[in-house]
């Protein structure tokens, strides 16, 4: 059963006594499945581009997903096979060799946003960093990109109740008066009114925003504070999987935003726009 000391948010004192990162974790606990992925996200004005590798108890997947926004050309790929090296993350490095793409990039430093929040009989843990600095090399046939830009990373684990369902965005952008703005919010999973894993990340600095309304299916947010973020989608990625024990559909678009956050006017804004219901 979730401790009484969750949800909680960091980093900070009184974590809960809970298996999460970077400590082990059993491959089953509270009557679920160990749930983990890392997903990483760059958003910039020539290319935005994300890479992921999952595990749902002993099934593992990774995939990438590469948009040129000059050509408006999408290209991705999922890998299945056990023991893939098409996605490879270490740390702050992120590699990928698929057929198609190369690329290799590192990670810089980031205030982040940490939670553990109760999912069912089981809880679930999140670290995400919002408006990470990215450098590296993008390599498609025929072009190549130096790439320094900023994104999102997003560690996740735990025992989610075995049906979930969530929306979820991430992006990176600037205001009218120069300020860094890069967000995180979700409806669905680690979203309690308080210690969830939203953040607001204006020059750096997160800040946790009240509960978020997600409508449509990439039409925009309502945050609780009155303000909105509008979304144009530029590309979209699909994947359904049934394995009878375990299901899963996934929507996922890149695109650009415009709105507000924390009274900071967006003048442009990149990320993402997800939608994931999973029985696992």
């Amino acid at each position: 059963m979730p401790s009484a000391q969750i949800p909680w948010r960091g980093p900070g004192a009184d974590r809960p006594d809970l298996p999460h990162p970077p400590g082990s974790m059993p491959l089953r606990s509270a009557g679920q499945n160990r749930k983990c992925w890392r997903y990483v996200g760059l958003f910039d004005e020539q290319l935005m581009l994300c890479a992921a590798r999952a595990e749902v108890g002993p099934m593992a997947q990774s995939f990438w997903v590469l948009f040129d926004r000059g050509s408006g050309r999408q290209l991705a790929h999922t890998a299945l096979r056990p023991g893939s090296r098409e996605v490879t993350m270490d740390g702050p490095a992120l590699e990928i060799d698929g057929r198609g793409l190369r690329a290799s990039l590192r990670l810089g430093e980031c205030e982040p946003v940490e939670s553990i929040c109760p999912s069912g009989s089981g809880w679930s843990w999140t670290r995400k960093r919002a408006g990470v600095p990215i450098e590296g090399t993008v390599e498609i046939p025929g072009r190549r990109w130096q790439v320094s830009a900023r994104g999102i990373d997003d560690e996740s684990a735990g025992y989610h109740q075995r049906h979930t369902s969530w929306r979820w965005s991430a992006g990176v952008g600037r205001s009218a008066t120069g300020q860094a703005l890069a967000w995180n919010l979700v409806e669905g999973v680690n979203d309690p009114a308080e210690n969830s894993e939203r953040g607001i990340w204006v020059d750096g600095d997160p800040s946790e925003p009240p509960p978020v309304r997600f409508d449509g299916d990439r039409e925009g947010i309502e945050l609780g504070d009155g303000e909105r973020l509008e979304f144009s989608a530029e590309s979209a990625h699909a994947r359904d999987d049934n394995y009878l024990l375990f299901r899963s559909r996934y929507r996922h678009s890149f695109g650009s935003f415009t709105g507000s956050l924390r009274g900071h006017e967006l003048a442009q804004g990149l990320g993402v726009m997800e939608r994931h219901d999973a029985v696992w």
